[in-house]
């Protein structure tokens, strides 16, 4: 039966076309197709370049986002309406039994606030642009209803159509946004009751300097080690496996390293700064590559607005980009929006738990989960005072729920864009911040006035008596005070050294008043934001160019430390002796050609971390603590202390020597025995797989998956690589980069990986997957007379049908 669907689906392929997909061989506009929709008031034109970026131009707001929501269906279809099942959790009515956990999981997390409370939260417009969107991709819809052919495959491989949305379908998903820092919660409590704070100072670090204090009343032996298994299915995504769920297991140092790869690089340049005398703008975030991928470049043009750039393909307006006037992009600022809360539970009754001396009630919601070939399922999901409860300890009376500012009022992950998108001016663009919710951000500004900014925003709970370290008791002594008023938090504003940057980084100014605010400790490394400051405070001007160059830096910090260390080694090893001058040539940057940088990042990553976590903590703790967090290791081999016993540099220099010696053991297996043959992209690469790649042939999976190719970089570099170390496939990363000349906007770049549609039939699903790949850019045109020159497709929407 799988044999003879794979057979008709690749014919489908093969013999069918989408309605828009078109374009001749000389690149110019087809003749215009007209399509009549109903719910547009007037006539409106997408023209799509040659880089498949669809111009938008309406008679109205409403049109404009009623068009986006239309386009977005068009090119990002199963994508999308695979997001609003998942999100819902309304897998299992088409995808069977194998999903009900992960729809039970997801409903936990669903906005169950008022409504009305909800859509004020954003501003006065939200709801109603947020119709309009939703309007859009319902119109597309019943295209597909009406023309079966242009349905996009996926749905026909897995046999299932897609559903029409609501508006509150997009504000009360929440999980798929970036969370934190739940997990670090329980990890860090799980280290320290196995193995004590010096295990736990080298698992993570954290910035400031602090000391970790237990919540009074919290048994840190009360959290199991697989708390969080039903938070982890309500945040992942879909997996695939002949139909079924596949749930991967990892252990928390794995989910910890894994989520160290998600960040984000963007800095601004001030005119008398920048070689075009003009602001420029950069912006490159970092998320798990994909096909289709997360961002989705757009421009939309009506009166009152006129905004490009890239946002989400199930979301309207623009998050990163500009809007003719102001130019915006977006890193993430480290606040901590999340607690794990531990109840005592009634023996009598396992749905009481106490708070404040007295028995309260979960409330309890009953919930049909409609299973395909199976009569519906119902469900309890039951919540506490502070949140959805994820797990409950009969034997201990112990019950555990989240608490999340992502659940609260306003908090739908980048909706928020719809009020700084419009911002012409920095007290406006500001004012806008002042009210963002979820993700926590850094955003960079700048204006055709030439003024540039740095302001951060993100909910931030107010924890008087703790520090939101390690989960806590759920008693009522851990209570946040509200929410922080975010005119607290820090900005800059024109700063004199003519440059603003983050890469989130801990980025607060010394005098920040820290231990009153308690925002969050945790940070991403700070190797990209030291790069990214060499690079600008050493140049005199910086050009669109050069921000394209350090959006693809592949220089290594990391690298350049290690190797400074090995200047005064000496080996009597003929291998060793080879490779030790191998390094000390080497200028740190991870080129796919370079030898020394295939040899460094398996050294690094897979032997001399280790080795130095081995020569602290006990074989046990360092099994546990893995890798280590690389600041600290890092510090520790340029200052080696008492912890490598009484000799600390000779110790020092043994690691380097024997952890060194097995790389190049190991390097060789991988690579072969010539080091000069040795090449850091022969190893370290980028493949993208479909997400249904499973389940088809070989013939259809090379239509789907894109790649491989060889990649630069690592999760340390600025041209973010990170890689599964596994086997050296490159898992995040920038798929969107952007470059703004403000002011000049059609000199502005972009590029976002591996094309703009999501259909493999289609010609913009792969084709700017080489140019991400090899650092480079496309135009982002803005001006109607360049838009006009690079269209490649012209199709108009007209009222009714």
């Amino acid at each position: 039966m799988k044999k003879s669907l794979v057979l008709v689906i690749a014919c489908l392929l093969l013999l069918t076309t989408p309605l828009v997909y078109t374009g001749n061989a000389a690149g110019k506009p087809e003749p215009s197709q007209e399509i009549k929709v109903s719910g547009l008031e007037k006539s409106a034109e997408i023209l799509i370049d040659r880089w498949g970026i669809p111009h938008i131009y309406a008679s109205s707001k409403d049109d404009a986002f009623f068009v986006q929501g239309f386009n977005a269906a068009r090119d990002r279809l199963w994508q999308i309406d695979l997001w609003r099942k998942r999100g819902l959790g309304q897998l299992s009515e088409v995808l069977g039994p194998s999903y009900e956990e992960q729809d039970r999981a997801t409903r936990l997390f669903l906005y169950r606030g008022d409504m009305e409370k909800e859509w004020k939260a954003y501003g006065p417009d939200t709801e109603r642009v947020v119709a309009s969107f939703v309007n859009g991709i319902n119109a597309y819809v019943e295209m597909t209803e009406e023309n079966p052919d242009i349905l996009p495959e996926e749905f026909k491989l897995l046999g299932y159509k897609p559903t029409k949305w609501e508006p509150e379908d997009i504000v009360r998903i929440r999980s798929h946004g970036l969370t934190r820092n739940i997990k670090s919660e329980v990890a860090r409590a799980i280290t320290l009751r196995q193995f004590g704070e010096e295990a736990e100072s080298i698992r993570q670090r954290l910035e400031p300097d602090w000391k970790i204090n237990i919540p009074k009343g919290l048994d840190l032996f009360d959290i199991p080690e697989d708390v969080l298994d039903t938070y982890n299915l309500a945040t992942k995504e879909v997996y695939f496996d002949k139909a079924e769920l596949t749930v991967k297991s990892e252990s928390l140092n794995e989910q910890i390293e894994f989520e160290s790869g998600l960040g984000s690089n963007n800095w601004v340049i001030a005119p008398e700064k920048s070689k075009t005398g003009r602001p420029i703008l950069a912006n490159d975030p970092h998320r798990t590559l994909a096909v289709p991928s997360l961002r989705y470049i757009a421009h939309l043009s009506a009166p009152g607005l006129n905004v490009i750039g890239g946002g989400e393909p199930v979301l309207p307006g623009i998050s990163i980009g500009h809007n003719g006037t102001a130019a915006f992009g977006l890193t993430i600022f480290a606040i901590d929006q999340e607690d794990l809360y531990v109840y005592e539970t009634n023996p009598e009754n396992p749905s009481q738990y106490l708070y404040k001396g007295q028995w309260e009630s979960m409330k309890t919601i009953s919930e049909k989960i409609a299973v395909k070939g199976k009569h519906d399922q119902l469900t309890e999901l039951q919540f506490t005072r502070h949140g959805p409860i994820i797990y409950k300890d009969e034997e201990k009376n112990r019950a555990f729920a989240v608490r999340a500012a992502w659940l609260e009022p306003g908090m739908a992950p980048y909706l928020g864009s719809l009020s700084y998108m419009g911002a012409e001016n920095w007290e406006d663009f500001s004012k806008a911040m002042n009210n963002w919710g979820s993700p926590s951000e850094n955003q960079v500004y700048a204006d055709t006035n030439g003024n540039i900014g740095w302001k951060p925003g993100g909910l931030t709970p107010v924890r008087d008596n703790w520090d939101g370290l390690l989960p806590v008791p759920g008693d009522g002594s851990y209570e946040w005070d509200g929410f922080l008023n975010q005119e607290n938090l820090p900005f800059e504003f024109n700063p004199e050294r003519g440059w603003v940057a983050s890469a989130n980084e801990m980025n607060l100014p010394e005098d920040y008043a820290y231990e009153k605010y308690k925002l969050g400790f945790e940070w991403s490394f700070p190797f990209r934001s030291q790069r990214i400051a060499e690079v600008l405070s050493s140049k005199k001007k910086v050009g669109i160019d050069d921000s394209l160059r350090l959006q693809t830096d592949y220089l290594s910090i990391p690298g350049r430390r290690v190797t400074s260390l090995v200047s005064n080694l000496e080996s009597n090893d003929k291998k060793l002796k080879e490779a030790l001058k191998m390094l000390r040539k080497w200028d740190g940057n991870l080129d796919v050609d370079s030898s020394a940088g295939a040899l460094f990042e398996v050294w690094y990553q897979h032997h001399l971390r280790q080795a130095v976590v081995g020569q602290i903590l006990s074989k046990e703790a360092a099994k546990k603590v893995g890798s280590g967090d690389p600041v600290v290791l890092l510090n520790l081999l340029e200052n080696p202390d008492q912890r490598f016993g009484n000799e600390p540099k000779k110790t020092r220099d043994e690691i380097l020597l024997n952890s060194l010696k097995d790389a190049i053991k190991h390097v060789e297996e991988l690579l072969g025995p010539n080091m000069n043959r040795w090449k850091w992209g022969d190893l370290h690469h980028v493949y993208l797989e479909h997400q249904l790649s499973n389940l088809v042939d070989d013939k259809l999976r090379k239509k789907l998956n894109v790649g491989p190719v060889p990649r630069g970089g690592s999760g340390d570099t600025v041209g973010a690589a990170t890689y599964n170390t596994t086997n050296f496939r490159q898992t995040s990363g920038a798929t969107y980069r952007m470059v703004l000349d403000v002011g000049n906007w059609d000199n502005s770049i972009a590029v976002n990986s591996p094309g703009q549609s999501g259909d493999p039939r289609s010609e913009h699903y792969a084709d700017l997957f080489n140019k991400w790949a090899n650092d480079e850019a496309i135009p982002l045109l803005y001006s109607r007379k360049k838009i006009e020159g690079a269209t490649k497709e012209r199709i108009i929407l007209l009222p009714g049908k």
